[in-house]
């Protein structure tokens, strides 16, 4: 390299009998040479376009298309026709329809593990090992956020190949971690009516609401997100059925459920009296003229300032204190939903029916349940075959030729 000359502008060097500009863009050094000649004009064409550059950088719009046309011949010009990840991962996520709970999930999935790593680069030029080193590096909380944050990278890579930027999506060679199920762990129908009777008699004035609540909850097998959703106007008393058809989710009522299909369930007498008791307390209210809660569209409202009950901390605080006072295992409220599906179950209702009223699909329901199922069937099932045994020794003993 030439000596530099006194008075060249910053960043300007002479490099043999070319001029060569320095700057740094994206924390990495860089030097281009420039097909200008060593002479005052050069030196300014020089100097101007390494100011243009460096405002480009300054003000966060140089990308590696801007690079490419600036610098053509540049070894450094990585341009793809493809755009970066990090740019196609933000379209992608803002073209879906989803909740917001669910786009908060995705965009911090992708925050966390994934941006630092790939954001910058062509989505065309990550690989199966580049995707297969970041998740070896990077230290997981549980195998549960590890799983989510691939099956999440997949959906974005497997919609690039739908639209045609990539062949293949490198995510699928990925191993997943094996998902690990929430443990079932019902309550007996003893402890069940033990924990509402015990709420009946401890909860007074306007807290009984939650007594109502968990009747209603061991009695539906709704999900807490339903129950706390569910309105006056989806309740039918006559018909005994009530239309489960939103949620509550991240303290915000959704027009959804879980599985985003509506449904009817049918209420039998404790969970008609729930809905009884809950009435009661709210004409009491209506009386009393009782805040706003007096005129509140929902079946279960809380007792505090809140119109719906926004999050399970609210039930659950007098869910464990029943379950201490009883001296019942603790387990997670949850469950009251898994005690009416066992119920069900054990009292040999049919699995498709209780499949509907849970909101699950048939299959769901057997693989969820299945030591239930088995438990209380096992002898119903092996005395079906001693009938049909009998039965065929009657009809060979009729049949027999003398």
């Amino acid at each position: 390299m030439a000596r530099e000359p006194m008075g060249l502008p910053t960043g300007v060097e002479f490099a043999g009998q070319s001029v060569r500009i320095r700057f740094t863009w994206n924390g990495q050094r860089r030097c281009e040479t420039l097909p200008y000649p060593q002479t005052p004009k050069g030196i300014k064409a020089a100097a101007d376009l390494r100011a243009n550059v460096t405002s480009l950088i300054k003000h966060g719009v140089l990308d590696d298309e801007r690079y490419a046309e600036l610098f053509p011949n540049s070894t450094y010009a990585n341009y793809s026709a493809t755009p970066r990840f990090g740019e196609y991962a933000q379209e992608w996520l803002n073209s879906r329809e989803i909740v917001a709970g669910t786009r908060k999930n995705y965009l911090g999935s992708l925050n966390l593990y994934w941006m630092p790593y790939l954001a910058m680069l062509p989505i065309d030029s990550i690989t199966s090992v580049m995707l297969r080193k970041v998740v070896a590096n990077t230290e997981w909380p549980t195998p549960g956020v590890k799983r989510a944050a691939i099956q999440r990278l997949t959906t974005v890579f497997g919609t690039a190949v739908k639209d045609g930027l990539i062949n293949r999506n490198p995510v699928e060679s990925i191993e997943l971690p094996v998902k690990a199920k929430k443990p079932i762990d019902p309550f007996t129908v003893g402890e069940a009516n033990q924990i509402i009777d015990h709420l009946y008699k401890t909860l007074t004035h306007s807290m009984r609401i939650y007594a109502a609540y968990f009747e209603f909850a061991f009695y539906t097998g709704m999900r807490p997100s339903e129950i706390a959703a569910l309105r006056w106007e989806e309740v039918d008393k006559e018909k005994r059925l009530v239309n489960v058809c939103r949620i509550v989710a991240d303290y915000k009522i959704e027009e959804r459920t879980k599985t985003r299909n509506s449904r009817q369930v049918m209420l039998n007498s404790r969970a008609l009296h729930a809905v009884n008791e809950a009435e009661r307390m709210a004409q009491e209210r209506a009386k009393q003229g009782r805040r706003k809660q007096a005129e509140s569209p929902f079946v279960f409202p809380p007792t505090k300032n809140f119109e719906f009950i926004q999050q399970s901390s609210v039930t659950d605080k007098h869910f464990r204190a029943a379950l201490t006072a009883l001296k019942i295992r603790a387990r997670r409220q949850y469950n009251c939903r898994h005690t009416y599906a066992t119920m069900c179950l054990m009292a040999g209702m049919n699995p498709a029916f209780i499949a509907t009223q849970l909101g699950h699909s048939v299959q769901m329901l057997l693989s969820t349940y299945a030591r239930w199922i088995n438990s209380s069937t096992d002898w119903r099932e092996l005395g079906k075959l001693e009938n049909s045994l009998i039965g065929t020794k009657l009809v060979q003993t009729e049949t027999v030729p003398l």
